[in-house]
């Protein structure tokens, strides 16, 4: 029999509830099949604090050690490695705690709430090299958005010189909200749509464009909304080289948009609905036709003339076709692949630093009304977020770890 990683799921919810149905092949929902569990993967153990979420691990999953307490888990002997299905404030907690025990460790998104934990709990992983750390950015086992990260890599296009992604497809209602305390609270979850929903495209933009240096944002609080914290967000970024960027999501559009468009010196890449990309190569670069086109060449090109604009560029198309929660299984397995062969993680836990500091410095400049500088100043952002949280009165403020 082929060696398998033990995960140990820490938190029962609706995504550690999700991960040991795939991991057993339990976890069809809807008529949807499970996944079928990657080879190198099985559940090890389960862990929640909640009495009702107990009962239900134990009669669906008997066969499977049941913990209150995620420490006596780790040291059990029961799991290779465990995967933070928590609150976020709790994930570098708990990651550290692991990684100084010996225990392989995949955080969920987003890595933590500030930065200045994110970090730390990096420096404990650069500490323990030894340790497995990766992060649950699932997205990044999408097919079409590996290729458009290889085609930006390679420079085909040219240089990027912007991009804007809006995803509005995160309509959440009051109901939603109401689900859980500590949901949609400062103090709780470290804010809104920026840790809970939008963490996956703030990866993925940094991931296929570039870390930006520069970060202007509006943020509303409760937009139509019957909560505190930020549910319509725009962002506006600059980069080292001059490029700028745009990032639009909000909870509250029930039609949604998800789209993506990167414009680059040599072409353009949009992707609709995270499932179908275009991408247009010119067949010369732009600083080319900008030299050389006539203005006749220019009313033909714009008027959608179909004989020039084939001079002009071709055009490809391709599409994702992942199945339903085969993206977090391929997450576990490259993880655990790792771990038994040493071959690099598609989702090193390190990056997961670059979202929070986005994250960070969006709200951060919402909250001062100016542009900052990204990396975001961590004591700064700290300092403002415990404001908030002292105004809310729900939760402790928070102290580095």
């Amino acid at each position: 029999m082929e060696k398998k990683i033990r995960f140990g799921l820490i938190g029962i919810g609706a995504q550690g509830g999700a991960y040991a149905g795939f991991l057993t092949g339990k976890g069809g929902v809807q008529g949807i099949p499970a996944p079928e569990c990657p080879p190198h993967c099985t559940l090890g153990a389960l862990c929640d604090i909640d009495p009702e979420k107990e009962a239900i691990c134990r009669e669906k999953y008997p066969e499977i050690p049941f913990y209150k307490d995620w420490k006596e888990m780790v040291n059990s002997g029961d799991v290779d490695a465990v995967v933070t299905t928590v609150p976020h404030y709790l994930h570098p907690e708990i990651a550290i705690y692991c990684l100084e025990h010996g225990c392989h460790v995949l955080v969920e998104k987003p890595a933590g709430v500030y930065a200045k934990a994110v970090r730390e709990m990096n420096e404990c992983a650069a500490a323990h090299p030894d340790v497995a750390f990766g992060i649950m950015f699932n997205q990044r086992t999408n097919q079409l958005y590996q290729k458009i990260k290889a085609i930006v890599d390679s420079k085909e296009l040219g240089e990027i010189r912007r991009s804007n992604w809006i995803i509005n497809s995160w309509w959440r209602p009051d109901s939603y909200y109401r689900q859980s305390d500590w949901r949609a609270t400062w103090g709780g979850e470290g804010g809104g749509v920026l840790v809970n929903q939008a963490p996956h495209q703030l990866d993925l933009w940094q991931w296929i464009c570039g870390v930006p240096s520069k970060v202007y944002a509006k943020c509303l609080y409760g937009c139509h909304r019957e909560i505190g914290v930020e549910n319509d967000v725009t962002i506006v970024t600059e980069y080292p080289n001059g490029a700028t960027g745009s990032f639009i999501t909000c909870t509250h559009d029930p039609i949604g948009t998800d789209r993506l468009e990167i414009d680059l010196s040599g072409g353009k890449i949009v992707v609709e609905g995270s499932a179908t990309a275009t991408v247009i190569r010119l067949k010369k670069s732009e600083a080319e036709m900008n030299a050389t086109l006539s203005m006749l060449d220019v009313m033909q090109l714009v008027q959608g003339n179909a004989a020039k604009s084939n001079e002009m560029f071709t055009v490809e198309t391709f599409e994702n076709a992942d199945c339903w929660g085969a993206q977090h299984m391929t997450v576990m397995e490259d993880f655990a692949l790792h771990i038994l062969t040493g071959a690099p993680l598609l989702a090193p836990g390190s990056e997961g630093i670059h979202g929070v500091n986005l994250a960070n410095a969006t709200l951060l400049s919402s909250w001062l009304g100016k542009e900052v500088d990204n990396p975001v100043d961590e004591d700064l952002y700290l300092e403002e977020l415990n404001k908030r949280i002292a105004e809310e009165g729900l939760f402790p403020v928070r102290q580095g770890k």
